[in-house]
């Protein structure tokens, strides 16, 4: 335990950042303190911090200082610093219960990992309870997210401490994963949404995932603490709780007990970085036992210089160039060419087509002649706005002709990537060409026809095509993460402060590397920092970096085992071919998998695209003989405005939506509008009677073109098939009497035998006409509902006393998901939401006896000679985790007087359906055994004629086919 004569240091280590303090043990006070950011140098970045402290306190290397440490990256430092290791969850709660005993939740947000901590009072009088909840498998909703989604705005980190929280300017984000969120940023700012509005929605979305998941379904009770990096430094993201956790407030009933505003229970105390730091001293001072050595800023150089590589263990594998392999022949083979164009005469007139590629994190503009020869190009990082960074490049291409002494002819202009629907609408394209069909054209002019297979990885997403006798037959796009893509390197070299253009010079120079598990880009950085942590340098993380890239594509995004079966000629392209070091694992990881491959790099890999937009644009025009392109310096000279307001936000439906108005303007003064934002065909018009022509085109695409599985997801819910009436009363009925001969020990007898049908009661049968039963609309009930409704039905209780959930959106998800308990998947989670609106919504319309959630653990199946049809068991045991949500904190089914039903349900064994059904609702409903499996053949019967309509509508839209 430390005492009066010692000066005490709490040290945190975190995923981004490394926080020390040193305080005064008697008073607990803190005398000194720094944070900042480690740039993945963890150890180095804590050796400086020592160093700093112990210059101004002599006394803690003459044997009067003592040290405890936390954090994500403390445990393979703590032995050489000589501190005792605190576990960070612990840290927090015990800095929070000494300085704010009043406090009932805490939400700390650190760089890679979010931890909410709940204090609950024992009803008998006893110790408060402690609840922590952390995200354990994903960094999404965390600082990490933050800081690579400000690399796409062009943000300052100081503009970013200015931002004001507008909510009145949100826009869809995903935040579950950080990888999706980046995509949607991605759109949101090729779609001219101003980067402050971009980060106001990422940071809403932050908070709903931590209250929707982290929460674990528990209530955030006032007061409601901060901390943590992100909410001390960021005034916006503050503004987001105060806005939400008072939501989920109203929501739940709960009324904070100071009686004040509900935005005064939720504040970020002073050091709110630091409560861990100090949580481990305080852990030091009424907890720790015999203290450890401090051995301090020497002890820790020690490790850096010597120990570390001894602990790497059989976590590497070889570099990136084999024993004895020759960097300088892989780079004479490999290396893009440097581009020099042609030479183009003084006093000529240049005729030339414009492509241009609006990538993800990059803008491309390109050149070509009449004959489809590259003439120059230009490219530059993405400042966040597709118009500016358009207007600039094509300034650019026409300097670099008018300085040559040349005039410019424009014949055409075509436009590819996330921005090519906004420039096509300013700039009237003539060619707005999809990604895919870019790229191959651009792969087939430098590489040849015969090209088998097109890998293009950019900076936010991969494309691979694959090709049989000059057309695509088949591709894979990374449409759900964007693991293994050039940000992901980017990113990576920007957090070691390497230039990009030096990756595979430093990667090159490791003669081993950490084996990265392959997938999720935020488990890779995950697997970064624990690399970094057992001692790999730089240079061998970037190596293994590279060496994970093809495992992404091939692995993670194709998934096609067999490499060989897609062809022999592979061309890689994209701007990370650039990098050398990702060429090469590339190279070896196809070649050690297709024998005799030939693999070639795109002499432009990076603006592959706007090549192939260019070559597009000049078949359009010569094929149509005219241009609708208004010109280059119309083009340069472009004006606009975007505007998100009041009045941009769409009113065509209850969603109210956000849209992004963006107005351009011609120096000729012809204008047009671009519609940004939209969730829906609705928002991309602006009048009643622009959405009236929009409906009429629709119901005629889809008279000519029916959507079966949209015709299905409604159908099956409605009231479509009219039950057999039960039989009356005595009416005879086949049956069979089971046995066992030989005392109940030789095989099953079956006995036919005739018996009255039995009846319930009058008074059962009155009492059911009079239930409203809630199903919500989720899982496998899009395959059952018709058993669930016709079963009720046949039993007496009417089809408007069924009451399904309404369909999923983002609207239901929006007002009911806030009870996560688990995160396992988007299907299991929304369920909750159709449960919150079934005991609000729906039961405030007109009051539910029950819900029926049944678990359903198998499904009846149409194919034969299998072995079983389970199925998934997150979806079975989803009933179970949705009671637990509803009732961890008080029962809300019973406060609500609803009857929450989940009984088991075997759709595969139907006399143990039938089974099933009788012990679930025989006493419930009052109904009879009889009663019970006459009511499951007509579930069954309706099931039946549900699949042979949609068989039949199925074979006549072939038919006409």
């Amino acid at each position: 335990m430390a005492t009066g004569d010692t000066l005490v240091i709490g040290i945190d280590v975190g995923s981004t950042t490394v926080k020390c303090t040193v305080l005064d043990p008697a008073t607990l006070t803190i005398r000194w303190s720094r944070y900042r950011r480690h740039d993945t140098r963890q150890a180095q970045a804590l050796v400086q911090m020592l160093e700093a402290a112990e210059a101004e306190f002599p006394g803690l290397t003459q044997g009067m200082g003592q040290a405890f440490i936390t954090g994500s990256g403390a445990g393979p430092l703590a032995e050489a610093v000589g501190a005792r290791f605190v576990q960070e969850v612990n840290a927090v709660t015990l800095a929070v219960e000494y300085l704010h005993p009043e406090v009932r939740s805490v939400v700390e947000l650190g760089g890679q990992d979010a931890k909410i901590i709940l204090f609950q009072d024992d009803p008998a009088g006893g110790a408060r309870r402690v609840i922590t909840s952390m995200n354990d498998k994903c960094a999404s909703g965390t600082g990490a997210t933050i800081d690579k989604c400000l690399l796409k705005t062009g943000l300052s980190r100081a503009a970013l401490t200015e931002l004001r929280f507008d909510p009145e300017r949100l826009h869809p984000v995903a935040a579950k994963c950080g990888v999706f969120a980046e995509t949607d940023i991605v759109n949101l700012i090729k779609a001219g949404v101003p980067p402050g509005e971009v980060m106001n929605s990422l940071a809403d979305a932050i908070v709903m995932q931590n209250l929707s998941v982290l929460t674990r379904g528990n209530t955030l009770q006032a007061q409601v603490l901060l901390l943590g990096g992100p909410n001390a430094y960021l005034p916006f993201l503050q503004a987001a709780w105060r806005l939400r956790i008072p939501q989920t407030w109203a929501e739940r009933g709960y009324t904070p007990p100071d009686g004040g505003p509900p935005e005064a229970c939720i504040r970020v105390p002073d050091n709110a970085q630091y409560y861990a730091a100090f949580g481990a001293v305080v852990f030091g001072v009424q907890v720790a036992g015999e203290p450890s050595a401090y051995r301090g800023a020497a002890g820790l150089r020690a490790f850096i210089r010597d120990d570390r590589r001894a602990r790497l263990g059989e976590a590497a594998g070889p570099g990136l160039l084999a024993e004895g392999e020759d960097l300088e022949v892989f780079r004479r083979h490999y290396q893009v060419p440097v581009f020099h164009p042609p030479a183009l005469a003084a006093g000529t007139r240049v005729r030339v087509y414009i492509g241009l590629d609006g990538g993800s994190t990059s803008s491309k503009a390109v050149l070509i002649d009449e004959q489809g020869g590259l003439l120059l190009k230009a490219y530059r990082l993405s400042r966040g706005n597709p118009i500016d960074d358009t207007k600039d490049l094509l300034a650019e291409l026409r300097d670099q002709v008018l300085g040559r002494g040349c005039t410019l002819e424009v014949l055409g202009f075509g436009a590819t990537g996330y921005a090519a629907d906004v420039l096509d609408q300013a700039l009237q394209a003539d060619a707005n060409i999809v990604e895919t069909v870019a790229h191959m054209m651009s792969a087939q002019r430098y590489c040849g026809e015969d090209v088998d297979v097109i890998c293009d990885i950019g900076g936010q997403d991969i494309k691979v095509l694959f090709l049989q006798n000059g057309v695509i037959k088949s591709f894979r796009l990374s449409n759900q993460c964007s693991a293994g893509n050039g940000m992901l390197l980017q990113a990576m070299a920007d957090q070691f402060g390497v230039a990009l253009r030096d990756f595979a010079d430093v990667a090159f120079q490791a003669r081993l590397a950490p084996r990265f598990s392959y997938g999720c880009a935020v488990f890779l950085d995950a697997d970064r920092v624990n690399f970094q942590k057992e001692g790999f340098s730089r240079e061998e993380l970037f190596a293994g970096l590279a060496q994970v890239l093809p495992k992404n594509i091939w692995q993670y995004v194709v998934q096609i085992p067999r490499l060989a079966e897609l062809g022999r000629k592979f061309v890689l392209q994209g701007g990370t071919q650039y990098n050398l070091a990702a060429v090469k694992a590339q190279v070896d990881y196809i070649r050690a998998r297709v024998p005799g491959a030939e693999v070639r790099v795109h002499p432009h890999c990076g603006e592959a695209g706007a090549i192939g937009a260019a070559l597009e644009a000049r078949r359009r025009v010569v094929q149509h003989g005219r241009s609708r392109f208004i010109g280059l310096e119309a083009a340069i000279h472009l004006e606009y405005t975007a505007r998100t307001d009041a009045g941009t936000r769409c009113g065509f439906c209850d969603n109210h939506c956000t849209r992004t108005f963006i107005d351009t303007r011609t120096p000729q003064g012809a204008t047009s509008r671009y519609i940004a934002g939209f969730s829906c065909e609705k928002g991309t018009v602006e009048s009643k009677q622009a959405v009236v022509t929009l409906n009429q085109a629709r119901k005629r695409l889809k008279s000519r073109y029916p959507n079966l599985v949209d015709y299905e997801a409604h159908a099956i819910f409605r009231h479509r098939y009219r039950p057999a009436p039960l039989p009356d009363a005595g009416r005879p009925v086949d049956d069979e009497v089971v046995s066992r001969i030989w005392f109940g020990c030789g095989p099953v007898r079956r006995r036919p035998v005739r018996r009255a049908f039995v009846r319930s009661t009058d008074a059962a049968r009155a009492r059911r006409a009079e239930l409203r039963i809630g199903i919500p609309r989720v899982l496998n009930h899009y395959m059952v509902a018709p058993f669930l409704r016709t079963y009720l039905e046949s039993l007496g209780i009417g089809s408007r006393n069924i009451v399904f959930s309404d369909a999923s959106s983002e609207d239901l998800w929006r007002e009911s998901g806030k009870y996560g308990s688990v995160d396992p998947c988007f299907p299991a989670k929304v369920t909750l939401a159709h449960l919150h609106q079934l005991l609000h919504a729906k039961q405030a319309r007109r009051p539910l006896d029950a819900i029926w959630f049944p678990c359903i653990t198998h499904t009846a199946s149409f194919l034969s000679h299998i072995l079983g049809s389970s199925t998934c068991p997150v979806l079975a045991g989803t009933p179970k985790v949705a009671r637990a949500a509803f009732t961890k904190e008080r029962d809300r089914f019973a406060a609500a007087g609803v009857a929450f039903i989940d009984r088991a349900l075997n759709f595969e064994l139907p006399a143990l359906l039938r089974k099933q059904l009788f012990e679930t609702w025989g006493e419930r409903l009052g109904i009879t055994e009889d009663e019970n499996d006459w009511a499951c053949e007509q579930g069954r019967a309706a099931m039946a004629a549900c699949n042979q309509d949609l068989q039949a509508r199925g074979r006549a839209l072939l038919d006409q086919a």
